[in-house]
């Protein structure tokens, strides 16, 4: 192996990670997701309208807002106000993709539930902490309702988790940090289900191909990583 992690994981190992619920008080419900330097805050509010195209058809939608403050990175990073980026825009939506794959929206009634995943602080894999956080802050909030008697029973399908892999001079690595990030020859995002099953795969070769037993291994890495994000997932909510 030639490329050495600068905080001496194994290629296999999770950044450290940890859940911290009720951070603040006013949405339905809070998260702060941990991934090694990377911090997000995920928050769920539920309102009572849907979108146009919903009206009248006694189903709930969930959407999803994503942003990066301007502190989050080593240079300040201008926030974002009258036009979103093109980047923005696709987190966004994979997070909303990623976290309606987890719920049955029929029966709910006419309510829209917002995601919003703030990035604190940045060091790569913020689109997946945030899909991994937004779960957990959206199945405590779904815990919140059940117990005001708001709903029955609770429309979770199945948990979501997601983790980011990449290739480094040929050799698979699980859950990029920055410098990881940047000296990646290939990089995949990876969303699963409980069942680990798969609900999104995002990949791009930065600066060289990969084959096909490489995808495989990378897979593998990723299926590993997911598992224990969704533990970890079911111990922050359940503890």
């Amino acid at each position: 192996m030639s490329w050495k992690r600068l905080d001496a994981r194994q290629p296999s190992q999770l950044r450290h990670h940890r859940f911290q619920l009720d951070f603040i008080e006013n949405p339905l419900s809070s998260v702060i997701i941990e991934c090694g330097k990377t911090k997000v805050l995920c928050t769920v509010s539920v309102e009572e309208r849907v979108p146009r195209f919903l009206l009248n058809s006694g189903q709930a939608w969930l959407t999803a807002e994503y942003r990066m403050l301007p502190g989050a990175t080593n240079t300040r990073h201008s926030r974002e106000l009258m036009k979103l980026s093109g980047r923005t825009q696709e987190i966004q939506r994979l997070i909303g993709r990623s976290l309606r794959a987890a719920i049955n929206l029929q029966g709910l009634g006419e309510k829209t539930i917002t995601i919003d995943a703030d990035v604190l602080q940045a060091d790569a894999g913020t689109r997946t902490a945030s899909i991994t956080g937004s779960y957990v802050a959206l199945a405590h909030g779904i815990n919140k309702l059940i117990a005001a008697g708001e709903i029955k029973k609770s429309p979770l399908i199945e948990p979501v988790a997601a983790v980011s892999v990449g290739l480094i001079d040929g050799e698979a690595f699980l859950d990029l940090d920055y410098p990881e990030d940047v000296a990646a020859d290939v990089d995949l995002n990876v969303v699963m289900n409980g069942k680990l099953e798969l609900i999104e795969i995002q990949g791009t070769a930065e600066s060289n191909s990969m084959t096909r037993s490489q995808l495989n291994q990378m897979l593998d890495l990723a299926e590993k990583g997911i598992k224990e994000l969704l533990e970890a997932q079911q111990a922050a909510l359940y503890k």
